[in-house]
């Protein structure tokens, strides 16, 4: 499937990129100086087939030995640090460096630009950023170790258009590796050089799109649009802009009413609790209880509608529990025990209706015994108990045992 490739801004249109490549001189042997030593011992082996000399240069030395040659011809340099020879010299690479630095200022960064453009043209973004970036470091440099030009007028158009292609330029570079953020900061340094150059507002656009710092995005994309109103790839990102403004404000306008909501439904929760002269306390450890909760039922809006509280049945005696997720204020302990007694793990019979006290503990750490068939909210209310961290809980005791009990409670509390 073919597809539009954005080119460097100053890529040569007169180049025709559909024409045959020109015909190539065959490329000289590479040379790779054999092993006298052991190229003298591969000429006594009668079986050793007769190599041209540059092949067995090649043979003569071991895999190592040719990855260090290699290292050394800057076509093939993997690792710059061991580029030297035993004095840390190189004298192709040391000409290469020379070549670049060699003009004045202008013509070194245009030089550099340049290269970066044909590695831009490959795709080849790493490459061409680096190059970009040798560039603009040319055009920053307070050195000034260049020639000298005879034209200053002209050499401070030089780098000026050196400095903004270098920077647009590697800003394509960025957005194409997902550096976005680096692609914002280079399309700044251009709009402060030209604010009317129009690829760093769509650069920009881009980047900060896929940022989703959408109201950037936007101001960036509206900036470019104004100097060039019919400019499709602006026209297209700003309409993904306008998409994914439009959704945000959709998700933030949803959360901003559940947000009300949920601030209306504490409110009256609270004013129903404060009413009804219901204790309630939180701590800093409060247990997890999933989406449970005190609730308005079945409508947390209306003030009409009914308390109910998680529940937790404590069995102190045996070691054990019972979970009720909606007690209502209007229903009694009864109400519950009925469906849940007998309990499963009850084997000697202790726990019926008529058998068994209920207690709660009140806000100073005492305790009341709380009336099997009176409604929670005549229990709760008046301040004596004290709902913790939204949990209601009742100690359900053998009455044959409550002296036990309440022994070991008060014995917990005095000591």
């Amino acid at each position: 499937m073919a597809r539009i490739e954005e080119l460097p801004d100053d890529f040569d249109e007169s180049l025709d990129l559909n024409a045959p490549p020109p015909n190539l001189a065959p490329p000289e042997a590479l040379p790779i100086p054999g092993n006298a030593e052991r190229l003298k011992e591969m000429e006594k082996d009668p079986t050793a087939p007769k190599m041209p000399p540059a092949m067995a240069a090649v043979d003569s030395h071991t895999t190592d030995e040719l990855a260090d040659i290699l290292n050394k011809t800057p076509l093939f340099m993997t690792d710059i640090s061991k580029a030297g020879d035993e004095n840390g010299e190189n004298v192709l690479l040391d000409a290469l460096r020379a070549l670049q630095n060699e003009g004045t200022r202008g013509e070194v960064a245009q030089n550099f630009r340049e290269q970066g453009n044909e590695r831009a043209k490959e795709k080849r973004w790493i490459d061409a950023k680096e190059f970009y970036t040798k560039s603009i470091a040319v055009i920053k440099s307070k050195e000034d170790k260049w020639d000298k030009p005879e034209d200053l007028k002209e050499e401070k158009k030089l780098l000026r258009e050196a400095e903004v292609a270098s920077y647009i330029n590697r800003a394509l570079c960025n957005l194409e590796l997902k550096n976005y953020r680096s692609t914002t900061l280079d399309c700044a340094e251009v709009i402060k050089l030209n604010p009317r150059n129009v690829k760093a507002y769509y650069r920009s656009s881009m980047a900060l799109f896929a940022l989703d710092r959408i109201p950037e995005a936007e101001d960036a994309a509206a900036r470019g649009l104004a100097l060039e109103p019919e400019n499709k790839p602006l026209q297209i990102v700003a309409s993904k802009i306008a998409e994914r403004k439009t959704v945000l404000e959709r998700i933030a306008a949803k959360k901003k009413a559940e947000g009300e909501r949920e601030r209306k439904e504490k409110l009256l929760l609270d004013t129903a609790l404060k009413a009804r002269q219901i204790r309630t306390r939180k701590t800093n450890q409060p247990p997890e209880m999933e989406d449970a909760g005190i609730r308005l039922t079945p409508d947390p809006l209306s003030p009409e509608s009914t308390l109910e509280f998680p529940t937790v049945l404590l069995y102190p005696m045996d070691a054990q529990s019972d979970f009720i997720k909606g007690f209502s204020e209007m229903s009694s302990i009864t109400d519950h025990l009925e469906y849940i007694f007998p309990l499963p793990w009850d084997t000697r019979k202790e726990y019926t209706i008529a058998g068994v006290d209920c207690f709660m503990e009140t806000n100073t750490g005492g305790l009341i015994k709380a009336g099997k068939k009176l409604p929670l909210l005549q229990i709760l209310s008046g301040g004596k108990v004290e709902v913790v961290d939204e949990m209601v809980r009742i100690y359900v005791v053998p009455t044959a045992k409550s002296a036990e009990f309440i022994a070991a409670i008060k014995a917990r509390k005095t000591g």
